[in-house]
């Protein structure tokens, strides 16, 4: 009996794709102590990453509900607990549902209604926009779709002063510009197993060179646009911004010069640089804002 509990707590586990989350929840932090311009309540924090640890994972297994198909013919997901059967559809999407009402009573109630409701539009437009609709349909889809992922700084901006500032919308637009390079880098390596499910992600429609510009030229824009936060930031941040912007291109334009030449080319280098460049350039406006140096501009 408690194997079983076991087992199907970690199917359901599974749904919310609990490494995405994390993701997520590292750039809420930082959002919330820029807004704070120094670290906000514990307890404002941990609601926060509650409330937004439950959209996240509503949205990823509403997500499951209606990509079971396409995950059961990719490797990379084939094991997923919709595609392998262990969840059945119906009892996902209302696991999903609860926890997106749970999440948007929980942060109504803890934080206010503009992040609960901020919350509420991230879900609905990472299932209905982008999984249901650009997905399938459009090789620009991890471009507008990506949208959904960059609403957690805004969500944790809202959460302190109850508004969204201009520097909650560059924040967003940093993650905007990011998740394009980190996608479809991703997507290079698993051009074959998204090719197999009929999904149309840029490798799979485009040449290997098209891919390696796109990715170039949104690595370009994301580095400029970390600059914008400058009048709110000091020598800290700008400091990491140029340093880890600067290498994220040069990591890009080999990537590039590497499928220019005919190379075998290694795009999870820069996948995982992605990861580690966000992390570090959140932490650093996090460091930045606690201390509270004097802005650049």
């Amino acid at each position: 009996m408690l194997a079983r509990f076991r087992d199907t707590a970690r199917a359901y586990l599974g749904l919310t794709k609990t490494r995405i989350i994390e993701q997520l929840l590292v750039v809420t932090v930082p959002a919330m102590i820029l807004a704070e311009r120094a670290i906000p309540s514990v307890w404002l924090i941990l609601a926060t990453l509650v409330g937004g640890a439950m959209a996240a994972a509503s949205a990823h297994a509403l997500n499951c509900v209606v990509d079971a198909d396409i995950d059961a013919k990719m490797k990379r997901t084939a094991r997923r607990p919709t595609a392998r059967g262990e969840v059945p559809r119906r009892n996902a999407l209302i696991f999903g549902l609860v926890l997106g009402a749970l999440s948007a009573a929980w942060l109504w109630a803890t934080t206010n209604l503009l992040s609960a409701l901020l919350s509420v539009a991230a879900i609905a437009f990472y299932v209905l926009v982008y999984t249901l609709v650009l997905k399938r349909r459009t090789s620009q889809n991890i471009v507008w779709g990506g949208a959904a992922g960059c609403m957690p700084v805004v969500i944790g901006w809202s959460a302190v002063t109850g508004t969204v500032g201009w520097p909650a919308l560059v924040m967003f637009g940093v993650i905007f510009f990011w998740t394009p390079p980190h996608f479809w880098a991703l997507a290079m390596k698993y051009k074959d197993d998204y090719a197999a499910a009929e999904v149309p992600m840029l490798p799979v429609v485009a040449t290997p060179r098209q891919v390696s510009v796109r990715i170039v030229a949104y690595s370009w824009v994301m580095a400029a646009w970390t600059f914008l936060l400058l009048p709110v930031t000091s020598w800290i941040y700008a400091a990491f911004a140029l340093v880890g912007g600067v290498y994220f291109v040069v990591t890009a334009h080999r990537l590039h010069a590497g499928v220019k030449a005919g190379r075998e080319v290694a795009p999870m280098r820069l996948f995982h640089l992605s990861n580690l460049y966000l992390c570090g350039l959140f932490l650093a406006l996090a460091v930045d804002a606690a201390i509270g140096l004097p802005t650049v501009f």
